[in-house]
C-alpha cells in the first residue's frame, strides 16, 4: 500500500509536478476555408512551438469563405483569423463590421485562369471565344470583369459556365472546357491531375496581367485587440514568424499540417506552399518590406474592390480598416 504524502516538502514537491505554474493564454483562430498549404502557418505556429514560446493555446476553426470568417469574428466566436482584405472592405463599407487587418498575408492576389499547356492559350486574350469554367461562390468571380477590362476584353467575348470546384480540374482535363477559374494554390493539385493525364498546365496569374492588390490577410476582432491587447501583440508575433517559416521550409510545413490534420497530405501541402510563395515574397515586399501595408496599396486594392463590388469609392476610407498597432518591429 502507498504511504500517505505527509511531510509539506513532498506534499509541495507533488504540486509543482502535476500544476503549471502559468496556464497559457488561449486563442482561437479562424479559417477562412479548410484546411491545406496556404493556411499552414497557423498549424506551423502550434508544431514548432512559436505559440508555446508566446505561452499561447491556439485553437483553429474551419470556415466556409471569407465572410464566414469575418462574421465568426464579428460575433465573438473567434479571436483571430484569415480572410481576404476585399470581402473585408466590402463589409466595412456597408455596416459598421468590428473587425480589422492586423497583418498581411498574400500581397498579390491569388486568382488565375488555368489551361492546357497545349491549348494554344497562353495569354488572356487567347480566351476570346473559349469555353471557360469557374466555381459558383469564388470570390474570383466578382474580380473577372476588371481582369478581361485591363486586356481589352469582356465577358461576353467568352463562354463562361458554373460547376462544381472539384469538377473545374477533370473538366480541363478531358477537353470538357478549355480553360479553368481558380486560384494558384490550386497549382499542384491541377499539375497532378495534368501528369495522371499525360498533360502540362499553363498558369495564367492575374496578378501578372494587370489586377495587382492585396488579398488574403491576417484580420482580428476588434474586442479582442481592445480588451486583451498583450495577447494579440503576442499572437502576431508569433504567426508572422511562423508564416516566415513556413515558407522557408515547405515540405517540414507540409509535415506540421499533416501531423494535426492527417488528411491533409504532406506532400500536397509542400507543393501547394512552394507554389504560391510569390504570393507572399514577391516586389510589393521588396519594396515595401514583408509585413507592410502600405496606404497607396491599400488606396488601390480598395479601388478595384469597390469597382468589383458595385460600390462608390466614397462608402469606405481604407485606411480605416487596418489597425498597425500589433505589428511585429
Amino acid at each position: 500500500m502507498l504511504k500517505k504524502l505527509t511531510h509539506p516538502l513532498m506534499m509541495a514537491a507533488a504540486i509543482t509536478c502535476t500544476t503549471p505554474a502559468f496556464a497559457a493564454d488561449q486563442v482561437t483562430f479562424q479559417l477562412d476555408w479548410l484546411p491545406g498549404g496556404d493556411k499552414a502557418p497557423v498549424y506551423v505556429g502550434i508544431q514548432q512551438g512559436f505559440f508555446a514560446d508566446a505561452d499561447l493555446e491556439v485553437k483553429i476553426s474551419n470556415g466556409r469563405g471569407s465572410t464566414d470568417a469575418i462574421t465568426k469574428l464579428a460575433t465573438g466566436q473567434a479571436d483571430v483569423g484569415s480572410a481576404d482584405i476585399g470581402a473585408l472592405m466590402a463589409a466595412r463599407a456597408q455596416d459598421d463590421v468590428p473587425v480589422s487587418v492586423v497583418h498581411p498575408y498574400f500581397t498579390q492576389a491569388p486568382h488565375a485562369f488555368f489551361a492546357l499547356a497545349d491549348s494554344g492559350i497562353d495569354k488572356i486574350t487567347d480566351l476570346e471565344g473559349k469555353k471557360v469554367a469557374t466555381s459558383p461562390f469564388t470570390s474570383s468571380n466578382a474580380f473577372l470583369p476588371l481582369v478581361l477590362k485591363e486586356n481589352g476584353m469582356n465577358e461576353e467575348m467568352i463562354s463562361l459556365t458554373k460547376s462544381d470546384p472539384g469538377a473545374l480540374g477533370p473538366m480541363l482535363m478531358t477537353g470538357n472546357t478549355d480553360a479553368v477559374i481558380a486560384w494558384v494554390t490550386n497549382i499542384a493539385l491541377f499539375e497532378n491531375q495534368a501528369k495522371e493525364a499525360g498533360k502540362e498546365i499553363t498558369v495564367m496569374p492575374w496578378s501578372e496581367s494587370g489586377l495587382s492588390l492585396y488579398s488574403s490577410s491576417v484580420i482580428a476582432a476588434d474586442k479582442f485587440l481592445a480588451e486583451r491587447p498583450d495577447v494579440a501583440k503576442r499572437f502576431i508575433a508569433a504567426y508572422a514568424k511562423s508564416l516566415e517559416y513556413t515558407y522557408a521550409n515547405p515540405e517540414q510545413a507540409g509535415a506540421d499540417i499533416h501531423a494535426l490534420v492527417p488528411e491533409v497530405d504532406a506532400d500536397v501541402a509542400a507543393a501547394q506552399i512552394s507554389s504560391i510563395y510569390n504570393l507572399v515574397y514577391n516586389d510589393v515586399t521588396e519594396a515595401d518590406g514583408f509585413g507592410t501595408l502600405t496606404p497607396e496599396r491599400l488606396a488601390s486594392t480598395w479601388t478595384y474592390v469597390a469597382e468589383a463590388n458595385g460600390l462608390e469609392e466614397s462608402a469606405l476610407d481604407p485606411e480605416s480598416i487596418v489597425n498597425r498597432e500589433f505589428l511585429p518591429q
